[in-house]
């Protein structure tokens, strides 16, 4: 985060609670050495790494699976003009475990596009980070235009 540019900035704990109140964020990683964003349903494990369920088969897993990637999820109210958003940067990696595996078919997230053959994928939480702005103020105490 930026000293000055007016946001709160959250930490870790925060970061992670505000996690667990969204479905869908944003995966941020690379594809034929340029930049790519896809949204994906997703849903926090017991020590805060992020998981993913989609197609074994997906241009995602190859392009994601050993490589660093950022997952950013927000909430923003634009009538308020409040909101925050997180970022989650941390190496994704295919769950190959047989028992993980078991254990994340019931308790890991559901894909919203099923597929006959599907993995999930860990984001290891190694940078966490946020920032919110509350009902249309910064911290310089300036209100923004309605």
């Amino acid at each position: 985060m930026y000293a000055n540019d007016g946001f709160r900035e959250l930490g870790r704990p925060e970061c992670l609670r505000l996690l667990t109140q969204v479905p869908v964020g944003r995966i941020v990683y690379t594809r034929k050495a340029l930049p790519a964003v896809l949204p994906v349903n997703f849903c926090l494990d017991h020590d805060g790494a992020v998981l993913l369920r989609t197609s074994a088969f997906s241009q995602l897993v190859r392009a994601i699976d050993g490589a660093v990637v950022a997952f950013e999820t927000d909430q923003v109210d634009a009538a308020a003009h409040s909101g925050w958003s997180v970022v989650v940067t941390g190496e994704a990696a295919l769950v190959t475990d047989p028992a993980e595996h078991a254990r994340l078919l019931l308790a890991g997230p559901r894909s919203w596009a099923p597929a006959p053959q599907e993995v999930f994928v860990r984001i290891d939480p190694e940078l966490v980070t946020g920032r919110e702005l509350v009902a249309g103020r910064t911290l310089y105490g300036v209100q923004l235009p309605s």
